[in-house]
């Protein structure tokens, strides 16, 4: 009996002397809570649409309160703009991706532009991105997200001018062409009858129409 008091006791100690873990820092707490968030309205809104799925769903998803939804988002409309800025940011990496992989600079624009347009099949960009998020947020060409995206092919075409491949156009105003062009396709896409087919005059006619940049050899 003593020699089990003993261990107990032991026991006790060690655990009270034992070192606690330290609590998570406070932006890393802020960053989960927000993560969680998006998750969940991430997944309600791809699977019931931004009108169907209630803040009670994102809530009970990611475990947190109505507080948390708006403190961090301010409300269901600010949180469909975190998602979309999620996938978009997923977007230009899965697109950066495809660009390495060409053979030259102007196949990598050419390729670039054509993965976004043919993006507007997937079912997830398709109901959040070129559905829901321009009947709630308006004209996807105003978003945040879109001074990014026209600085970046202005700097494609840039280099694509002074390469000599294409002609010596006003690099930015081109820039605000081409990517109304496929934003356009993209969302023609989204609302047609039959996507597929949509997709395959939208990929044809946006080739044609780049191709006329092209410096005559």
């Amino acid at each position: 009996m003593a020699e089990k008091m003993a261990d107990r006791s032991v026991t006790k100690m060690a655990s009270e002397t034992a070192p606690k873990s330290a609590p998570k820092p406070r932006k890393e707490m802020i960053a989960e809570t927000r993560a969680k968030l998006i998750a969940a309205a991430r997944h309600a809104f791809a699977s019931q649409g931004y009108a169907d799925a209630s803040m009670d769903d994102f809530t009970a998803g990611a475990g947190l309160t109505r507080g948390a939804l708006y403190h961090h988002f301010g409300d269901k409309k600010g949180l469909l703009l975190a998602v979309i800025m999620q996938l978009d940011a997923e977007m230009s990496e899965r697109l950066s991706v495809i660009s390495s992989r060409a053979e030259t600079p102007w196949q990598a624009f050419v390729d670039e532009c054509v993965a976004y347009i043919e993006m507007s099949l997937e079912p997830e960009i398709q109901r959040i991105m070129l559905l829901d998020g321009p009947a709630v947020l308006g004209d996807p060409s105003q978003w945040p997200n879109q001074s990014a995206c026209i600085r970046a092919t202005t700097a494609s075409l840039q280099t694509l001018i002074d390469n000599g491949t294409v002609r010596p156009v006003d690099a930015e105003a081109t820039a605000r062409l081409v990517n109304g062009a496929t934003l356009s396709a993209a969302l023609w896409i989204a609302s047609a009858e039959d996507p597929e087919t949509v997709s395959k005059k939208a990929v044809e006619a946006f080739l044609t129409l780049v191709s006329g940049l092209l410096v005559e050899r």
